[in-house]
């Protein structure tokens, strides 16, 4: 019995000795590592806490990114602000002043003759201006924002990701009620009768990505699965931002078809052509030697050349110079109102021998398009229109 509680001394004392060792000859990084840290943690952790270095490359790419926010900011704020002013001087409410309100204030304080839309004045959202770009897309450690980042085209990917998100929740409303036993409404079923799902540039746009016509389908394929869905109209905002309406075609002018005279030419007559007061009514006859009659006179019924030119504008533009012959009926007016009447008297009455990329042409051209200006009347306490009295100190 001594000699047991002899040897369990022993070997208690030993222990306190071997414990006593390891705790002195311990490094002082071991000391002050946690219970739980395993060697590779320790060598690991100065590594992760060190500061990490950013190229030169990525430095300039954000700030090339931030600098382009930036300048949009500001290109904003003048927009906002030119908008007012606009508004202002039209006497309209700032608030409620849309862009097709600001087209047709441009249009009316800046008139102008310019065959080419794009070189006349306009006044636009920056967003349609200034092509669109990416955001950044990873912050200065390089780690992307985006999840689908590494697919190469990250925003299509997400879309086709939403748009199976709003199939999954369509097909789970569906079971829901199918449970509770109801059955979908055919008067709340999604109509998109007259729209089309957006094109592929539009898309490509929108998303700021190029795609590739498979990927284009793919999209197409599984918006038509979602709006083919019984209650899809839960997801009616989600699919109205891929819509595109369809050209209303009883809103094209019908051109009218020739009919034929006595010696057997096709002739069209144009009334109630109008501009400023005068008012004119115009027949082209084809075939034509190119024969111009106005009020029984020839075209030296416009002594000035500006006005003579305006009438052969239209015949010159759709290639019908010495094709078809002209006979006009003028009264009322200058000689600068009475010019534009039979002008636009001639564009309209040339569609019926001209193809349809002609009457394209000459729509955009602004020859189908009637001018409705005016002479501005004077204004009470002015000296004209716009012009004031001149302002006298004593």
């Amino acid at each position: 019995m001594a000699l047991r509680v002899f040897g369990l001394n022993l070997v208690k004392t030993n222990r306190n000795v071997l414990q006593n060792i390891c705790k002195t000859s311990a490094t002082p990084t071991q000391q002050t590592v946690a219970p739980y840290a395993t060697e590779v943690t320790v060598q690991a952790a100065p590594a992760a806490v060190q500061k990490q270095k950013v190229s030169k490359a990525m430095k300039a790419y954000l700030k090339r990114a931030n600098e382009h926010d930036e300048f949009m900011k500001t290109q904003h704020l003048e927009f906002q602000i030119g908008k007012r002013h606009l508004a202002n001087m039209m006497g309209a409410d700032p608030e409620t002043f849309t862009q097709e309100d600001i087209d047709e204030a441009i249009e009316y304080l800046f008139p102008s003759g310019l065959f080419d839309k794009k070189a006349r004045p306009a006044m636009k959202s920056p967003d349609e201006v200034f092509p669109a770009r990416k955001a950044a897309e990873f912050d200065e450690t390089g780690r992307p924002f985006h999840s689908m980042f590494y697919t190469g085209k990250p925003n299509f990917f997400q879309l086709l990701h939403d748009i199976v998100q709003e199939t999954n929740k369509v097909h789970e409303l569906e079971e829901r009620l199918l449970r509770l036993g109801n059955t979908p409404d055919e008067n709340q079923k999604l109509d998109t009768t007259g729209f089309q799902l957006m094109p592929k540039d539009q898309l490509e746009l929108l998303l700021v990505e190029s795609i590739a016509d498979i990927e284009y389908s793919n999209f197409v394929n599984s918006m038509e699965r979602l709006i083919a869905l019984p209650y899809a109209y839960k997801s009616k905002e989600f699919i109205e931002r891929f819509l595109k309406p369809l050209m209303d075609q009883s809103k094209q002018l019908e051109i009218p078809k020739p009919r034929i005279d006595e010696q057997g030419r096709q002739y069209i007559t144009t009334y109630e052509c109008l501009r400023k007061t005068a008012r004119a009514d115009v027949t082209v006859r084809l075939p034509g030697t190119g024969k111009i009659s106005i009020n029984g006179q020839d075209i030296f019924y416009f002594p000035e050349e500006k006005c003579r030119e305006q009438l052969l504008f239209p015949l010159q533009f759709s290639e019908m110079l010495g094709k078809v012959d002209v006979e006009a009926n003028v009264e009322g007016g200058g000689p600068s109102g009475q010019s534009g009447a039979i002008r636009w008297g001639i564009a309209m009455s040339l569609r019926s021998f001209v193809d349809q990329e002609m009457i394209e042409s000459m729509r955009l051209a602004g020859l189908l398009t009637r001018d409705y200006r005016i002479r501005e009347r004077k204004k009470f306490g002015q000296e004209g229109a716009r012009r004031k009295y001149t302002w006298k100190k004593r």
